[in-house]
């Protein structure tokens, strides 16, 4: 759209990243289940981030700031919302953030919580077991929408993980609003089928009001949402409830659901899957800046899983190629 600031403004958790390599013996020492996100407290995260390998690497991260990373790798326009402390990590994901040419303007909280952080284990195969500290990241308010970035965005796109704190949750329906008063698109991600089960009837409402107009879910979102065994159960429904629904289907690709039509493409073959981290929200990235620019559903569905291909081979959730150059090596028009 010629007329707006940003192809895709994304609101969610402003995290740090801090990622390393594991054995199942780190995990079994530390009483964690596998493959599991756990929460846990200030106390517990400097004991954790301590007894990591020495060669962990700290990136600016979270759901929604990974998908902005992708959008600006990709050539797009791209901002972010979301709270950080005043503090070294906070300054960590600022910086990172305005490297790779994001928009990240959110005033910091100087009293409070420290920045929130993610401690993510990777196991040789790619399976990552994540430990977060919340922190600073929840104290996002409706003061920090700005009506004029939200109008300014092609689409604004949040994450489930915003409905826990209840500030950030009106915040949520405070840019949904702008959005919509601006004749702008919405979309969120159901993020985590725990984050599904707890929010479900919410999250149906979102969709079933318009409030939210394109919904992205992996296939155990999807089947959550709907308390379903079924895939084909999940998609029928997802299809009366928005306008238009992305499934990623990790190595069978993506589906796109939209009036009525079911739109698939296979994933693009990875020789070596080292970290999922990521996989979804640099899906998003490229699925929204394709939409944000006029691009069919097939393109769309194409560049979400060219970028997930790029991101789950190597170690950490952000691009480290450029991918409006991969974008045009493999004819993908975004």
């Amino acid at each position: 759209m010629a007329d707006t600031q940003f192809d895709v403004l994304t609101i969610g958790n402003a995290i740090v990243d801090v990622i390393a390599p594991i054995d199942k013996a780190f995990l079994d020492r530390e009483g964690m289940a596998e493959g599991i996100m756990h929460l846990v407290d200030a106390e517990r995260s400097a004991t954790l981030y301590d007894r990591m390998p020495a060669d962990k690497r700290q990136i600016s991260g979270g759901s929604s700031a990974n998908t902005a990373a992708g959008v600006a790798s990709f050539g797009g326009r791209a901002a972010f919302i979301g709270k950080v402390a005043a503090d070294p990590l906070g300054d960590v994901f600022a910086d990172d953030l305005r490297q790779i040419g994001v928009h990240y303007h959110v005033s910091r909280l100087h009293e409070g919580p420290a920045t929130a952080r993610s401690m993510i284990l990777v196991l040789p195969g790619g399976e990552r077991t994540m430990n977060t500290y919340l922190g600073a990241c929840q104290q996002l308010t409706i003061n920090d929408i700005k009506e004029e970035e939200i109008a300014g965005a092609a689409i604004t796109y949040m994450e489930g993980y915003l409905w826990d704190p209840a500030e950030a949750k009106k915040a949520f329906v405070e840019a949904a609003h702008f959005a919509h008063k601006h004749q702008r698109a919405t979309a969120f991600t159901l993020s985590d089928p725990f984050c599904v089960n707890r929010y479900r009837d919410e999250f149906l409402e979102l969709m079933r009001s318009s409030t939210i107009d394109y919904v992205f879910a992996n296939i155990e979102e999807a089947k959550a949402l709907y308390q379903t065994d079924s895939l084909h159960v999940a998609v029928q429904a997802i299809a009366k409830d928005c306008k238009l629904a992305a499934i990623t289907m990790g190595a069978q690709g993506a589906m796109a659901v939209s009036n009525g039509e079911i739109i698939t493409v296979p994933a693009y073959p990875v020789a070596d899957v080292v970290d999922a981290t990521g996989a979804g929200d640099l899906f998003a990235s490229g699925f929204l800046l394709a939409l944000s620019r006029g691009r069919d559903l097939k393109t769309a569905l194409s560049a979400g899983c060219l970028a997930a291909s790029e991101v789950i081979s190597h170690i950490g959730a952000r691009p480290l190629l450029d991918l409006g150059e991969l974008a045009r090596e493999h004819k993908v028009d975004v």
